[in-house]
């Protein structure tokens, strides 16, 4: 049975009567849909929340502007994109990673926008330098341990999770998996490609089982013991701490979160963001909601309901997120995680992290 909490992820859902499914599947444009008079924006989105849902239709009620949405895999995305070239009606794309930002903006497929709004409310950290793309959300590579199994003390940087004393106690998600390739790179920015290739290979050496399943699952298997620790994105612990189900809380409860290198670089830190289409056919709607993804409001929201970390300064944490307190970030230039991703996917390869 599957217990996983909310969102209702790969659900159908009505968004001002645009039904969002996957794209590849839509038998039509969004174009096609639209009429003329209609004031609206259009948005190709990897995230899939129902808090998006949501904060989209409370841009609507606010500024009369109709949110349309195709939703798929960023990859899938930027691939339709390109071969709509000039005749894409979708003007914002939003991913859930600044690796795969900065390939559609290597791309060509993203154009730069600037206002005091957004300068205001994404720190330079969190955007592009030159406007291309804007983070929404952060999200924190941690590592979730086995409270009852794991002494911390022994564990405080992600190098560490080499050494043998976690032989046969990692468990992980795929090499292909998008979050993995971004830390992944960041490593190699840290450590170089040699160092980062090695601890790659250490890490597989130390597996429990073979690489599978979500964030979700690598927190199960650490709770049932499986394995011992996981790497994992703080939201997913968040959201498991307040899932509706009892076991999924009691799992939760069992699992402890340590931020790593906070006495040297800091926690790997990612972002899900979004950034205007190159050939944006209603540019100013889309700077609009763009402009109101990054407000308090829905700042708030994004914190409350899925357990991310806001990126607009002085937005109230979720209540979990306060548990686990502050915490020291990489500074690396989220760019950088773009450039260095082929190197990290082939460093997976040669490792064996399949």
């Amino acid at each position: 049975m599957n217990h996983s909490p909310s969102p209702r992820l790969g659900a159908r859902r009505l968004l001002g009567g645009f039904l969002m499914v996957p794209a590849l599947v839509l038998g039509f444009s969004i174009q096609g849909c639209q009429d003329e008079s209609e004031a609206v924006v259009n948005v190709y989105s990897h995230r899939h929340y129902d808090t998006d849902e949501a904060l989209f239709q409370r841009f609507t009620e606010l500024s009369g502007i109709r949110v349309r949405v195709v939703s798929a895999s960023a990859d899938e995305l930027i691939a339709r994109l390109e071969r709509e070239g000039q005749a894409s009606p979708a003007d914002l794309l939003i991913t859930v990673d600044a690796g795969r930002l900065h390939r559609a903006r290597e791309r060509g497929l993203l154009q730069p926008v600037a206002s005091e709004l957004l300068e205001e409310a994404v720190p330079a950290d969190y955007r592009d330098p030159e406007g291309f793309w804007y983070g929404l959300t952060r999200r924190v590579r941690i590592v979730a341990y086995a409270r009852d199994r794991v002494d911390p003390d022994l564990l405080q940087r992600y190098e560490d999770l080499a050494d043998d004393e976690w032989a046969g106690r990692i468990v992980a998600r795929s090499s292909e998996n998008i979050y993995n390739i971004s830390h992944m790179a960041s490593l190699v920015a840290a450590l170089g490609p040699e160092e980062a290739e090695a601890w790659a290979e250490a890490v597989v050496a130390n597996f429990a089982r073979a690489p599978q399943g979500n964030d979700t699952d690598q927190i199960r298997d650490v709770a049932a013991g499986i394995g011992d620790v996981a790497l994992v994105n703080t939201y997913y612990v968040g959201r498991l701490l307040n899932a509706d189900d009892t076991e999924s809380r009691e799992l939760a409860q069992g699992v402890g979160v340590l931020f790593p290198n906070q006495e040297d670089r800091g926690a790997h830190v990612n972002v899900s963001g979004i950034g205007v289409t190159a050939h944006a056919p209603n540019r100013a709607n889309a700077l609009q909601l763009m402009e109101f993804l990054v407000g308090e409001e829905a700042q708030r929201a994004f914190a409350e309901a899925n357990f991310e970390y806001p990126v607009r300064p002085g937005v109230q944490w979720a209540p979990p997120l306060q548990d686990w307190g502050d915490f020291r970030s990489d500074p690396l230039p989220l760019s950088r995680l773009g450039e260095l991703n082929n190197e990290a996917v082939r460093i997976f390869d040669r490792a064996g992290w399949r």
